[in-house]
């Protein structure tokens, strides 16, 4: 799973804060950032800013003008497929096993936004291209996952190679996109969960959906 799986657990405790009469930081304890984080998941927050999210991104994509050589790059990860279930099931901690067995098993379901906006993409003709930090192992269960969920018709789905694996996620990210556009894709939209995913040139319109469970550097 992405970058040797580097989930870094529940970052928002770091980040969430309470500001006290003083003005001084209260950092938050971590039952209360995880009850956070599931509220936010499950209360319809998350689906409200997807909806609005790729809402603003269709707008986007009828002032373009599509040939046949634009393309979209989708991350898999929590952008295509979801990782929540197995978070909320590690109480948001990690179990690199666990995981793993979550990955190979081609069962995590589909983000609906996500896959609305592919299927969108792809009436307009638009080549649909997945980039993953997964490893080239994980590649057959990555392939049946997504076919099986309903993202059929892409023209290739990208994971780390053997000589790869140690390389950062956006420098990964950013030299395979250069490599596509040397190919002759023009790349038109980027959809990412983080920030490495949308990293570096040959990007297109950036569209970052967000992720409260970990952070990849």
């Amino acid at each position: 799973m992405k970058t040797l799986a580097l989930f870094i657990i529940l970052t928002i405790t770091l980040n969430l804060t309470l500001t006290n009469c003083c003005s001084s930081p209260e950092i938050l304890d971590l039952r209360t950032a995880k009850d956070l984080v599931q509220n936010y998941y499950e209360s319809g927050e998350y689906d409200k800013e997807l909806n609005e999210i790729y809402s603003e991104a269709k707008e986007q994509v009828e002032k373009l003008k599509i040939t046949n050589r634009s393309a979209a790059i989708f991350d898999v990860d929590d952008t295509a497929l979801s990782n929540y279930q197995i978070s909320k099931r590690l109480d948001f901690g990690y179990d690199y096993q666990i995981v793993q067995d979550w990955v190979m098993s081609a069962k995590l379901p589909a983000i609906k936004q996500t896959l609305e906006f592919y299927n969108y993409l792809k009436s307009k003709n638009v080549k649909l291209i997945f980039l993953t930090g997964r490893q080239s192992e994980e590649y057959d269960s990555t392939f049946r996952n997504l076919i099986e969920t309903g993202y059929t018709d892409f023209d290739t789905l990208i994971v780390r190679s053997e000589r790869a694996r140690e390389i950062g996620a956006a420098l990964f990210k950013s030299s395979i996109r250069k490599e596509l556009t040397e190919k002759g894709y023009e790349i038109i939209f980027c959809i990412g969960d983080q920030k490495s995913d949308l990293e570096g040139n040959y990007t297109g319109i950036k569209i970052k959906i967000p992720n409260y469970l970990y952070q990849i550097k």
